[in-house]
């Protein structure tokens, strides 16, 4: 079924800080992606958290790389560019899941 404006639905899913990190832990080969640019990553970022910068040149050249036999968990500073990314990555058949709140969601 197509959505508002003939986008299909979401082929991945949205869940805030406390239902991420569960799932995140609880997924056996959970992979952690901060797609934040690598100042933000610098700055402070979720323990054993991977680095790809959606916004860098070579961002789907890295996604391209991945297995996608494992599931990745995304997020950034909002939500919007990991979301974004999870749609990139979900079209091109990765399990993904986005920490909807962005990083200040992450319980602590």
């Amino acid at each position: 079924m197509l959505g508002l404006f003939g986008f299909g639905p979401k082929n991945y899913e949205n869940l805030n800080g406390r239902a991420f990190k569960e799932k995140f832990l609880a997924t056996p080969d959970a992979v952690l992606i901060d797609v934040r640019t690598q100042g933000e990553f610098r700055s402070g970022s979720i323990k054993g958290a991977r680095n790809i910068d959606i916004m860098s040149a070579s961002f789907a050249q890295q996604i391209s790389t991945l297995d996608k036999s494992k599931e990745y968990f995304l997020f950034c500073r909002s939500g919007n560019r990991s979301g974004q990314a999870c749609n990139l990555m979900a079209k091109q058949g990765f399990k993904v899941h986005n920490l909807d709140g962005g990083v200040g969601d992450w319980p602590a």
